[in-house]
């Protein structure tokens, strides 16, 4: 009953609008007073906060946001978007073909999905409109390409979960790679169905010269250098993800010097998102820590694991199901909301049912994504509509079929876990 109680109070102090952590915060301690009285809160509250935030672990977290914030500074996008047109455009689809790898390749250095969202919309999205491209296909494919900053390493998302999880950060970055591939390669497919289907869609491409494409790796260059000094030294073994970390943000300001945006107020405005961005992780995964020491005393993860062992149906009808689930909590919660709030109930259910952590990791933040590009809350949706300056109901709209492509990649990932698998198995030991 308590576990009901604390439930339904973080519920509704979401809907209010309190920040995520101070939710979990808050909802974990009621019911540890609930559960063990005044002694027992103090206790954890005394304890809880150290043990939350100064694990070693949490270090790429601030390094990879610096990266992010600087990478978004150095306005390379603009630059990706070009080189990809140059490389790709020529085919009927091909600018929205070379926005979903700009963007990709944007995400891999950019590690923020929101960020990603609003730097797309600004550029991608509008002069796709601009050459004669239906503005309901390009808002809606910008705010899902969007997502992929969630799956392709180096992402904030996945080391939040491997920090929950207790697994290695680095297995679990790397193995975001070939899965953000997949997805990339779905939206890319989805595009050019949408093309065949309705020609008028898209205008035909426009060819270039040779010279003009290898003048353009100029720009690519630079941000695909840093995408593998930040992936490769983690999956070489030659650095740890926090070193990486650390690295991807001196590369981060190089490109920022490299393109002459270095300034005060710019600096100024990474750090201090930075520590905004952190600060508000850190508070989530301390409210997240709270809530962990009711949920342990209460016994229901256990008791939810001995029920689920007592159904007679396969394990992988128990995976669709959690597959399910996460698919609705992504229509109300953002990411971080809804690995801090279920996996430490859920994971060692999975592990009871022989499914390996890191897969599920990854198949659980590929599925949060889908919330952010669906109602009721589709914060990409919002991002792209604002910054693009078009009706939110025709972004939804748009965004549809993406997220059917999302939806594919993500029912291959439960067929195939191997999918998942293959690179950190055969990644150096950390």
């Amino acid at each position: 009953m308590s576990v009901v109680v604390v439930i339904a109070v973080m519920l509704l102090l979401l809907l209010i609008r309190i920040p995520v952590g101070f939710a979990i915060a808050i909802a974990g301690t009621l019911g540890l007073y609930i559960h063990g009285g005044l002694s027992v809160v103090l206790g954890v509250l005394q304890s809880a906060p150290l043990a939350a935030v100064s694990s070693y672990s949490l270090s790429p977290i601030p390094l990879f946001i610096l990266m992010a914030q600087f990478v978004v500074a150095s306005g390379v996008m603009d630059d990706l978007f070009h080189a990809s047109r140059v490389w790709i455009g020529r085919v009927r689809g091909g600018t929205g073909i070379a926005a979903t790898g700009a963007g990709a390749m944007f995400a891999a250095v950019s590690g923020s999905s929101t960020a990603a969202a609003a730097t797309l919309a600004h550029t991608s999205s509008t002069k796709m409109i601009e050459s004669g491209y239906s503005p309901r296909i390009s808002t809606g494919l910008v705010a899902v390409v969007g997502t992929l900053a969630a799956m392709v390493p180096p992402s904030i998302i996945l080391v939040f979960y491997a920090i929950l999880a207790e697994q290695s950060v680095g297995k679990v970055l790397v193995a975001g790679f070939v899965p953000g591939a997949l997805v990339t390669g779905a939206l890319i497919i989805t595009l050019m169905i949408l093309v065949k289907v309705n020609p008028a869609s898209a205008p035909a491409g426009q060819r270039y010269a040779w010279a003009d494409k290898l003048r353009s790796l100029r720009t690519a260059g630079p941000v695909l250098a840093l995408f593998a000094l930040v992936t490769g030294t983690v999956y070489f073994g030659v650095a740890t993800p926090t070193e990486a970390a650390a690295l991807g943000a001196v590369g981060g300001f190089a490109l920022m010097a490299a393109r002459r945006r270095v300034t005060w107020s710019a600096i100024k405005h990474a750090i201090v998102e930075t520590i905004n961005s952190s600060v508000m992780i850190l508070m989530i995964i301390l409210g997240a820590h709270i809530l962990g020491y009711f949920i342990t005393s209460t016994r229901v993860t256990p008791a939810v694991v001995e029920w689920v062992g007592s159904l007679d149906v396969a394990p992988i009808v128990v995976i669709v199901f959690l597959a399910l689930c996460y698919v609705v909590l992504g229509f109300f919660l953002d990411q971080i909301a809804i690995l801090a709030l279920t996996v430490p109930i859920v994971l060692p259910l999975v592990l009871e049912l022989g499914y390996d952590p890191i897969w599920f990791g990854v198949l659980i933040v590929l599925l949060a994504e889908i919330g952010l590009v669906t109602p009721p809350l589709g914060l990409n949706v919002f991002v792209v509509a604002r910054t693009a300056r078009h009706p939110v109901t025709e972004v939804f709209w748009g965004a549809l079929p993406f997220v059917l492509a999302l939806i594919t990649v993500a029912a291959l990932l439960i067929a195939f876990p191997d999918i998942v698998l293959w690179v950190p198995n055969t990644m150096s030991a950390e």
